[in-house]
């Protein structure tokens, strides 16, 4: 997400190796573990104690940290019924922690790379793509007045003093969106009053913030089909110059609406001998907007089999259980579609997902967003 999207300090090795290598070698796979050891943190801030936001500076981006990313997921519908998953997801990447000197217009030290990604859910099609930009004579950016990011032509957009209502737009080929967002709950601060720690490490953080229940209409163009849609969306910010323990190898995050009011984020991180890091947390939202920190120890989170991707070979969990005893919440969160492989410089699974089971005694039902690092071939899935 993502989410917790550790993905984008991956994506920090992914860019680096992409545009530097030599052009005569290929593009090879890039493992979590030794990407996300990356300690190279000289020379730029670290999320390493909590901080006053303020607002509407902190929608913008940040340089003085090495990465940063506005993560948009959400779930859609035409009048007819016909449901849609999507993502767009905006990164911003530092190459180095000083500007370059100014000799040229095109020369920059941030990179920019976007994920966008549309699930067809009766057509039991997933579509992802990826984009690079240098951020220079505007083929790429982030400001705050008016709040923009943009990647060519994917952007979000919001008016000239406020984020909302947001204007989201990307096309790739026959595929595109076209979406406003309006919030419907307050701004939620995660973790530690905004800052998320990922490891023990001073540091090894982010400020981390979400909308986690934002109104949603607009159009989606699939192929010679447009569909006028409306639903909820997820948005997530963070920024950070941070890195996994070097005993850390991956993710699972949620990001649930409930259909009680509720939203649940959880992010569970994993360890190279297969179990659980203590650094586990997530947030439980009421309708309201007031917030519930949740610990590691409060949410037990178990697989439901296995799913293998017939591209990669990767392996992940094919659903999950999630409860947590003291909301008296028991849910099963299971993919809209099985294939949501994100199929990209860097491989992960990122979808559209369904939740069914019980709030105390009553049925609960939900929508909402999971992202997935790969499991190491001779670790378990639990």
């Amino acid at each position: 997400m993502i989410g917790l999207s550790l993905t984008a300090l991956l994506l920090l090795i992914a860019v680096t190796v992409f545009f530097f290598r030599p052009h005569s070698q290929p593009v090879e796979r890039i493992a979590v573990g030794s990407a996300m050891g990356n300690d190279d943190t000289a020379g730029y801030r670290r999320a390493d104690a909590p901080r006053s936001f303020h607002f509407p500076v902190d929608h913008g981006p940040h340089p003085e940290f090495r990465n940063e990313w506005w993560y948009l997921t959400g779930n859609l519908a035409d009048a007819s019924g016909r449901r849609f998953g999507y993502q767009l997801t905006l990164f911003r990447i530092a190459l180095a922690a000083t500007p370059p000197v100014a000799d040229s217009a095109w020369r920059s030290h941030q990179m920019y790379m976007g994920h966008f990604a549309l699930t067809d859910i009766a057509g039991g099609q997933h579509y992802g793509f990826e984009r690079f930009s240098r951020g220079a004579v505007g083929l790429a950016g982030a400001q705050t007045t008016p709040f923009r990011v943009w990647l060519g032509d994917w952007e979000l957009a919001g008016t000239d003093v406020n984020i909302f209502p947001l204007r989201l737009r990307a096309r790739e080929g026959d595929i595109a969106l076209d979406l406003t967002l309006n919030t419907t709950k307050p701004l939620v601060l995660q973790g530690d009053q905004g800052l998320s720690q990922k490891s023990a490490e001073r540091g090894n953080a982010s400020y981390y913030y979400s909308y986690t229940r934002l109104s949603t209409t607009g159009t989606i163009r699939l192929a010679e089909r447009s569909f006028t849609v409306e639903g909820a969306s997820w948005l997530d910010r963070e920024w950070s110059t941070s890195a996994l323990g070097p005993d850390q190898s991956g993710w699972d995050w949620f990001a649930l609406q409930l259909d009680d009011g509720r939203d649940l984020m959880f992010y569970r991180l994993r360890r190279k001998d297969g179990t659980l890091d203590p650094h586990n947390a997530g947030t439980l939202v009421a309708t309201d907007g007031s917030t519930r920190v949740l610990h590691w120890d409060e949410v037990d989170v178990q697989p439901l089999g296995s799913w293998t991707s017939p591209h990669t070979g990767d392996r992940y969990s094919a659903g999950w259980r999630l409860r947590i005893p003291t909301e008296h919440l028991d849910l099963t969160v299971t993919p809209t579609i099985a294939d949501q492989e994100m199929r990209l410089t860097i491989h992960y699974w990122e979808g559209a997902v369904m939740v069914n089971g019980r709030a105390g005694d009553q049925a609960i039902h939900g929508q909402g967003y999971l992202e997935m690092t790969r499991y190491e071939p001779d670790t378990p899935i639990r």
